[in-house]
Parts: C-alpha cells; structure tokens; sequence
C-alpha cells in the first residue's frame, strides 16, 4: 500500500515528471519562423536573401530566428569570404532528422485539413469505422 496520496499512472504522477516530449519538443521548433525556416532548409542549403525570399520575412525576424536555430544546433552558418561575401545556411544532422516529421505532419494536413469529406478546413469529419484486418 502506497504512504503517498498519489497512485502510481495518475494524473499529477505525469505533472511531477515535468512536460511531456512533444511539448518539450515544440518548445525548441514551435515557432511559426523557425518552422518555415527549417521545412524550407530541407531542400538544400540557402544564401540568407534566398531564405528572405522564400519565407517572406523580414530581415530582422529571419536573422533572429537563424541565430537561434543554429544556437540549438538545427542549422549550420557558413560564410563565404570571397567577393561577393556570402553566408549560408544549411540543416545540421539535428535538422535533417526533423524531415520525416515535416512529411508526417504534412501526410496529417493532407488527409485532415485538405480535401477529407466533412472537414471543410476545420480538421472534424464524421467518424470512420476501423478497417477490418480480413
């Protein structure tokens, strides 16, 4: 018999181990720029006005969010001394490993979001019965 108030896979069991991954993890890539920026650096690596024209943000926010991303070890910096200067960016292998996520996540808003019979854009459609495994 356990002296604790709590019981062992109660709720606050889980509150007392702090958040759960995908917070943790949403924490560090959650931002709607860091998001942009990593899904558009899995095509290849990018000058810095390249990413300004493919994200649409300004200067400012991009070189912020770079700064941080590559402060947590998602993207490499590498500059090109050579006239003209240039400086690229690239994923790391921390980066890279995200693009299985983005595919998930974009498998996710294909049949939830975009085209699924009941949803209209809202991610709710009627419920489905399970498949049967004949």
């Amino acid at each position: 018999m356990s002296s604790g108030a709590d019981t062992p896979g109660s709720e606050t069991d889980v509150a007392d181990d702090g958040p759960c991954a995908v917070v943790d993890s949403l924490e560090q890539i959650g931002s709607q720029w860091r998001l942009i920026v990593l899904h558009d650096l899995q095509d290849g690596e990018k000058r810095f006005n390249e990413l300004k024209r493919s994200t649409d943000a300004s200067s400012r926010t991009l070189s912020r969010v770079l700064d941080d991303l590559q402060e947590m070890g998602f993207v490499d910096r590498r500059m090109e001394e050579d006239a003209p200067v240039a400086t690229y960016y690239s994923l790391t292998a921390k980066g890279t490993s995200l693009c299985p996520v983005f595919d998930e996540i974009e498998r996710w808003a294909d049949e939830w979001l975009h085209g699924v019979p009941g949803t209209e854009g809202d991610g709710e459609s009627e419920e489905v019965a399970p498949e049967s495994a004949d």
